[in-house]
C-alpha cells in the first residue's frame, strides 16, 4: 500500500509504502482475502517514487505504523480487512476481471478491479478512497502535514 503527504509541511513528510505481514488469500473458482490491520508496518518511506530506506529510523517507523494502526485504521476494533469475489472472469491477456465486495473499517462496499498478468503470478493495483470506507487520513499540526485521502493497494499472488 503506498500513501502520499500533502500539506504545507509535507516537504518535510515523507511518502510511505506499507505492508500487511499477516493475510490470506484463497483462489478457486472464487477469491476470498483476508488482511490482518494489525499486522500493517511500514515498510520503507519513499520519495520521488523510490525507496528511501534511511529517511525513517526503525523506531519512527514502528511509532508510524503504530499510529496509522491505531489512529487511523483504529485495528483494535476493526481488525481484518476482507474482499469476497461474486465474479470472476479470465480474459486473453492473462488477468481476470474480479467483481466483489471489500469490507474495511466497517463498511463494506462493491469494489471491481482487474488483475494482470506479470511473470506468472497475478497482479492487481486500484486507488482506494479512505473516506468512501469511513476512514479519515491522518492529519498532524493542524493539518498542515496530512496523508492524501486515497492510497494505492498492489497486491500479487
Amino acid at each position: 500500500m503506498l500513501t502520499f503527504k500533502e500539506g504545507l509541511l509535507s516537504p518535510v513528510a515523507h511518502d510511505l509504502r506499507l505492508r500487511v505481514t499477516r493475510f490470506e488469500i484463497e483462489v478457486s473458482d472464487a477469491i476470498t482475502a483476508t488482511f490482518d490491520a494489525t499486522s500493517l508496518v511500514v515498510d520503507t518511506p519513499m520519495k520521488d517514487g523510490r525507496e528511501n530506506p534511511s529517511a525513517l529510523s526503525p523506531a519512527d517507523r514502528a511509532k508510524i505504523a503504530g499510529q496509522i494502526r491505531d489512529d487511523v485504521l483504529h485495528a483494535a476494533k476493526y481488525p481484518r480487512v476482507t474482499f469476497r469475489s461474486r465474479a470472476l472472469t479470465r480474459r486473453v491477456d492473462g488477468g481476470y476481471d474480479v467483481e466483489g465486495e471489500l469490507t474495511l473499517h466497517g463498511v463494506t462496499k462493491r469494489l471491481d478491479v482487474q488483475t494482470r498478468l506479470v511473470e506468472g503470478r497475478q497482479q492487481l493495483e486500484l486507488t482506494l478512497h479512505q473516506p468512501a470506507y469511513g476512514i479519515t487520513p491522518y492529519r498532524a499540526m493542524l493539518g498542515t502535514l496530512k496523508i492524501q485521502p486515497d492510497v494505492i493497494v498492489r497486491i500479487t499472488a
